[in-house]
């Protein structure tokens, strides 16, 4: 029978809520941290599905606030650029002294 902390809070990375409050107990309280050691919130989601509830758990684990949980930015996605676009910009200024 499956203990009621081994179910999927990260789906995409198959991390359980025993494996985040593991990391958490160890001293890891921000999400970058339980990403980092666990890989929860690196799926295909990139954490939409589970970066919340991720937060919840160590808001309830430390006794933070949520608010100070949860991450103020989010990085965007690398787009392509095309080559002539950064020709058309001319030499940057490092390049005239």
């Amino acid at each position: 029978m499956a203990n009621d902390k081994d179910f999927f809070i990260c789906r995409c990375e198959e991390v359980t809520l025993r494996e985040i409050e593991e990391v958490i107990d160890e001293g890891y309280h921000t999400i970058d941290d339980v990403k980092r050691i666990t890989r929860a919130g690196m799926g295909l989601c990139q954490g939409r599905s589970c970066g919340k509830v991720i937060a919840r758990i160590i808001s309830q684990k430390t006794g933070k606030p949520l608010e100070e949980v949860l991450q103020t930015g989010y990085r965007f996605p690398v787009r392509t650029e095309k080559l002539k676009a950064l020709e058309e910009e001319g030499p940057s200024d490092a390049e005239n002294n």
